[in-house]
């Protein structure tokens, strides 16, 4: 009788929220073998190093998690911006294949400017506004060129009980001021990395692999002011949030207005289900202590 080998996962950008929320989930999924790489292990932006590796391991799927994700320092840092988002995409992608591997890559709702007065939808044509946005989108387009057998998720509003995120913020801040004035006019939906790290191995473990692009943050809509309450009611703070707009909280880079993703995609082909925001973020406070 013929013994399949095991399937080899590589992880990219393993030592961020999403990079670990995935190590955290990989239990679902016995039958991989699960590779995970950082900068300090492989520089995605060296051709050498990335072909070596590949050579070196035996690799059926890549999820992509490394980022430039400093959004307004990227104004600032356009090449290094570009090289990681779009440059160190093609290198992977074009690596995944010639070796014949499948790629999941993560990418962003700041591909779109924000101006929807619906849910963005994936065919929904991208405009961003950002250094971030351009880069972001130059690397979709990048990987689809060099490696069509790929799945891109854009997400929003990441946060988890890894690294720093808005959430870990607003409670340190929390903790420390009587009043916090958070932007009320900015639409979207927070994303559980533990959600969206789900959602990758069950693409994984699908019958099928239906490339493309998806949609996936969590369920519901809110405002940064609206997310903010919950947290710091979650919290059981005393400090007061105020709302604010965003003129009044000038940033390097613009911000989408509004980025309410329609996941309606990704449910119908992996058969996924989406947890509202709130009980997410409930179900991620005690994993804080």
């Amino acid at each position: 009788m013929k013994i399949e080998q095991m399937k080899t996962i590589l992880i990219t950008g393993c030592n961020g929220q999403l990079g670990n929320a995935i190590r955290k989930q990989s239990h679902i999924c016995p039958s991989f073998k699960f590779l995970y790489a950082d900068i300090d292990t492989l520089d995605l932006s060296d051709k050498a190093a990335v072909e070596s590796f590949f050579t070196n391991h035996s690799i059926d799927y890549v999820v992509n998690c490394a980022a430039y994700t400093a959004v307004d320092k990227a104004e600032d840092e356009e090449a290094l911006c570009y090289k990681v988002n779009c440059e160190a995409v093609k290198i992977l992608g074009a690596a995944s294949s010639s070796c014949g591997a499948r790629m999941i890559h993560i990418s962003t709702d700041y591909v779109f400017d924000g101006t929807n007065n619906r849910p963005y939808v994936e065919t929904d044509v991208p405009c961003p506004t950002s250094v971030y946005g351009k880069t972001k989108l130059a690397g979709e387009e990048t990987l689809l060129s060099v490696c069509p057998d790929s799945v891109i998720i854009r997400t929003s509003w990441l946060y988890s009980e890894f690294g720093a995120n808005f959430v870990k913020t607003m409670l340190r801040l929390g903790n420390e001021r009587e009043e916090l004035c958070v932007i009320f006019d900015q639409t979207g939906t927070p994303t559980y990395a533990g959600d969206l790290a789900m959602a990758i191995l069950s693409v994984i473990n699908a019958d099928e692999f239906v490339s493309g692009i998806y949609h996936y943050s969590n369920e519901g809509v809110c405002s940064w002011y609206d997310f903010t309450v919950k947290i710091v009611e979650l919290a059981g703070y005393g400090c007061r949030v105020m709302p604010i707009e965003t003129k009044d909280y000038p940033t390097r880079a613009s911000r989408p207005q509004y980025s309410v993703l329609n996941k309606k995609r990704i449910k119908n082909i992996y058969n996924i289900e989406i947890p509202h925001w709130e009980e997410s973020l409930r179900r991620m406070f005690p994993l804080l202590k």
